[in-house]
Formats: structure tokens, sequence, C-alpha cells
């Protein structure tokens, strides 16, 4: 088993292929193998164009990024959408584990979801199942309407408020300051009531947008994934806050962290080659 973490080249597609490709071939040459090959994206492919869509890392918009890695490789590669992936190894042998529906979410640089039902990815005719990140955050308070603007087109989308970047920007609008995920975690640990009022902004945002989800799919379970899941007070504040907002007498649905951490994304891509 080896593993390997290589900064995406940011802004350039053909880098990016290039990357990707090299570092196959220096896990295999160590390894000794020749392997299948999955790959997770912030994206997915689309059905009618064949090319990427809806990737925050915008380069790939537009590129046939399975068929040029293909070719590169010189063998077949499966691509998905990176929360799909994270789903589908959680379901599999991570936290959701037994579940029926597991639904994984990615909230990092980017927030984006994953539903798996009985074992497998449900993707849609559209390839956008699960992607709860470009909707609007649900019943909005003061000041998140119309909200901030979004890569996609939109403004007050939920990746707008819960991704780590989202996070800050919400930081630094309330008080005029910027600050990262983890200083503004350690302010609160040692009593800045800003940084506290910003993460407990944060907790709310996501028991809306989470509540969203339970009333519409009802899973078995929730699944985060990405840096933002590594805030240990979230899995107890948003099941917490969460009942407020779904149409239920009650809420069993658990909220889990990942059982893989960060690298629950490349072992479901892993997945996607079950034989």
């Amino acid at each position: 088993m080896g593993r390997r973490r290589v900064a995406t080249p940011r802004g350039a597609y053909e880098a990016t292929v290039e990357t990707v490709a090299r570092t196959v071939e220096e896990l295999e040459s160590a390894l000794g193998v020749t392997a299948t090959v999955g790959v997770g994206i912030p994206g997915t492919i689309s059905p009618a164009t064949g090319v990427v869509k809806n990737a925050n890392s915008v380069w790939l918009n537009g590129r046939a990024l399975d068929r040029d890695l293909t070719a590169r490789l010189g063998r077949p590669v499966r691509l998905a959408n990176d929360a799909n992936c994270f789903a589908l190894s959680e379901a599999t042998d991570g936290a959701g584990r037994g579940a029926r529906v597991v639904f994984g979410v990615i909230v990092g640089t980017g927030t984006g979801g994953g539903i798996v039902v009985d074992g497998r990815v449900l993707v849609g005719p559209n390839a956008v199942a699960g992607e709860w990140g470009h909707n609007p955050m649900p019943w909005p308070r003061e000041g998140e309407w119309p909200g901030p603007s979004c890569y996609c087109g939109k403004t007050a989308c939920i990746e707008t408020f819960l991704s780590g970047p989202g996070l800050s920007d919400d930081h630094e609008r309330a008080t005029g300051e910027r600050c990262d995920v983890p200083e503004l975690v350690r302010r609160a640990a040692v009593g800045d009531a800003a940084a506290e009022a910003s993460l407990a902004r944060y907790e709310d945002r996501m028991a809306r947008a989470l509540a969203g989800v339970v009333n519409i799919l009802d899973p078995d379970v929730v699944v985060l994934g990405g840096g933002m899941s590594n805030l240990d007070r979230l899995y107890d504040a948003v099941p917490r806050l969460w009942p407020a907002y779904v149409f239920s007498d009650r809420v069993d649905t658990p909220l889990h962290r990942p059982a893989h951490g960060d690298s629950s994304g490349v072992r479901g891509a892993a997945w996607l080659w079950p034989d």
C-alpha cells in the first residue's frame, strides 16, 4: 500500500492531467504493480456533453478529463464526483457501513454531497444527485439573502456559507478581520466572543442545510468529510439544532465523523473498480 499527496496545479489543466498521471506512475513504480485507476473530482462528467461540469476547480470545466487521463496513462480510467467517492467509501466499510441510505457530505474548500443506496452511488440522469451545496441556504436569516456570490453564478448557495473559505468570509464580514478556520477555533476555545459567534452561526447554518436533506432523503446516517469535518463541536451542536428544522416529532439520524479521515475520497475512487 502506498500513499502520496501532491498539490493540484491551480488554473492549469494540462499540468493537472500530468500531475495525476505522474503520481499514478510513481506509486506503481514504488509498489511494483500496475493498478486500476479511479479519480474523484470536484464536479462531474456531464451526460449531455461528456466533459466536466460544476467543478469549483474551474479550470477542469469543459474538459474531457476522463478521456485525457485515459489517453495519457494508456488504460481505462474511471472518474466520479469526489463527494460520491467519499460517500461510497464510508458506506462500504466506514462510518455508514451497514446503513441502507448514506448521505456523505464534503465541507472543505467547497461543499458537496453524495448519496449511496444499498451500496450503490445514486448519480441521477443529470449527474447531480446529492449536490446540496448549490441550493440556497434554507430558512435565511437577516443578512443571508440575497447572500454572497458563488462561482456558479447564483447567490446564497450553501457552499458560500459552509465551505472553509465561506466561514472565513463570514467572520470577515462580521468583524472586518480575516481569519482561517484553525485560528477561529483556537480563538473561540480561549473565549474570543467574535470567533465563538462565527462558529455558532456556522453550526446553525449546517443544521438548517442538513435538515433540508433529511426532509427530502431521510438518510439512515449522515457522514461529514472534508477539512471542516475536523471541527469536533459539530457532532454535538448540529444534531442538537436540526430538530427545529426537520419535519418530524424527533430526529433519529446520526451525524458521524468519517472512519477513514481525509483518505476516504481516495478510497472511494478506488472502489469505482469493485472487481
